[in-house]
């Protein structure tokens, strides 16, 4: 790991822990700080990994990028500002999808991966929809339409490579996905701590596990 990596490692947990502080006290000063910074750790963990070295990288830097904004615009409570961070967040979704793809998926096990999602993102919207205004319906189920073809298309490039390695990319779309159900009680159904005590762990974990994919050769 390059010294520029191992900065941004640092950089990113450091944040996440003021940001998870920042949270638990409801001081805005410190999440307003906090939150970027742990974001642009794993930003700067990708480049310093060989992000711009491979397609593969750059796509994968581009979706943490998109995270990046759609994290920032989601600490003002404000509707316009949550609805900017669903659409950030998707197009992330999109890039990761494209690096999947460029690093090489099968199309078969990608596409059983979607079907087999398909109960799961049900129950998710079963659970979810009663809670989101009318006008929010839409963006929401645009948004678990991404995520779930993020994570089949990450199951995809697991088993296009027998190598193993890279299951990782399957493991850290999975931990993104359940970190995801954390906003969602969040926003919709129970605001609390408790939402953001395992939520926000579980969400830089992904991020820092793709990251850490993105070494030439890897």
């Amino acid at each position: 790991m390059t010294p520029l990596a191992v900065v941004g490692l640092v950089v990113c947990l450091v944040g996440l822990l003021a940001f998870m502080y920042g949270e638990w006290r409801d001081v805005r000063r410190i999440v307003w700080v906090a939150k970027p910074l742990a974001s642009a750790g794993f930003i700067t963990l990708a480049v310093g990994g060989g992000a711009l070295d491979t397609p593969f990288g750059l796509a994968v830097l581009v979706a943490l990028v998109l995270s990046f904004v759609g994290d920032v615009l989601l600490i003002p409570a404000d509707p316009r500002a949550f609805l900017g961070g669903l659409g950030a967040f998707l197009l992330g979704h999109v890039g990761f999808t494209a690096a999947f793809f460029v690093h090489g998926v099968s199309l078969g096990v990608a596409g059983a991966g979607l079907v087999a999602l398909v109960p799961v993102a049900l129950v998710v919207a079963r659970w979810l929809l009663p809670h989101v205004d009318a006008k929010m319906r839409i963006p929401v189920l645009a948004y678990m339409t991404a995520i779930s073809a993020m994570v089949a298309a990450s199951f995809g490039a697991a088993a296009a490579h027998p190598n193993g390695l890279e299951l990782d990319l399957a493991g850290a779309a999975i931990l993104f996905f359940v970190s995801d159900l954390s906003v969602a009680r969040d926003r919709f159904i129970a605001p609390g701590f408790v939402n953001r005590l395992w939520g926000l762990p579980l969400y830089y974990g992904a991020q820092i596990w793709f990251a850490l994919q993105v070494a030439p050769g890897r």
